[in-house]
């Protein structure tokens, strides 16, 4: 099967009804709703910060089409080093069968930094919306591709009463469309094809001018170094999504503030 999210959701509804017979929706439920104060995800990216951007730095072990990123992954001691490096927000991966991740890792980061975290996960139902929100993740991914109109729509909703912003990934102008109608107010562009894993940041050049007063986009994958960034700024994007580049580097903390522009790395 060459269609990489295809695989990924069909692996994802199993996974799911698993944990429904561990944990029935509605402890989850109220596990969610007694969670504690939630970051303020929307309001840390809605502005570009000192740099004239935001950088949500990502706690990514693995991927499908990479392999092992790193092998000595302390996920609390990354979220220390993306704070430190001026990251506006954490990005970790929950996945753990294509990704290598798992809840622990955002609980982790989370609990080692002052920043809003997102949940990185393949949201198919309101059973993770729940699972997210007791985690307490400040925000989750919601994938336009992934998901029904009306889904996308009641996700977003589920997600504000539980006190968490959703990320919206589109890919087209089509898919950017549909997150508009669904309500959405950070919308994501994913520059790599979760088709083929290919990447392109002109994805989201592309549409960059569709963006709609109130709402906020986010550049996601692909993005390797400052020349990539001084491009997507001069096209009006500030947010970026950054995982892989920064996983790799030996000093993250000087990797983020060079991409944020410091001379000195």
């Amino acid at each position: 099967m060459t269609d990489f999210l295809s695989r990924i959701i069909e692996h994802k509804e199993s996974e799911v009804a698993a944990a429904k017979r561990l944990v029935p929706e509605t402890a989850l439920r109220s596990e969610a709703e007694s969670r504690g104060p939630s970051r303020r995800f929307f309001d840390r990216i809605s502005k570009p910060g000192p740099a004239g951007m935001n950088v949500i730095a990502e706690i990514k072990r693995a991927s499908p089409s990479k392999g092992k990123i790193r092998d000595d992954v302390d996920p609390a001691r990354y979220a220390r080093m993306y704070e430190q490096g001026g990251a506006a927000a954490i990005s970790v991966l929950t996945d753990c069968r294509f990704f290598c991740g798992s809840p622990s890792d955002l609980i982790a980061a989370r609990s080692a930094s002052s920043l809003p975290v997102l949940r990185k996960d393949f949201v198919i139902g309101p059973y993770q919306v729940y699972e997210s929100a007791a985690m307490e993740a400040d925000c989750m991914l919601l994938i336009v591709r992934a998901l029904s109109p009306s889904m996308l729509t009641d996700l977003i909703s589920l997600g504000r009463e539980l006190g968490m912003a959703a990320l919206v990934e589109v890919r087209d102008k089509e898919e950017f469309d549909a997150a508009l109608r669904a309500g959405a107010r950070i919308i994501g562009v994913n520059n790599r094809d979760l088709r083929t894993f290919k990447t392109d940041i002109e994805t989201t050049i592309a549409l960059a001018g569709r963006n709609a007063d109130g709402r906020v986009m986010v550049s996601e994958s692909g993005i390797g170094g400052r020349e990539d960034i001084e491009q997507l700024l001069r096209a009006g994007v500030s947010n970026f999504l950054i995982g892989e580049s920064v996983m790799r580097a030996e000093d993250p903390v000087g990797a983020l503030r060079a991409l944020h522009g410091a001379k000195d790395g």
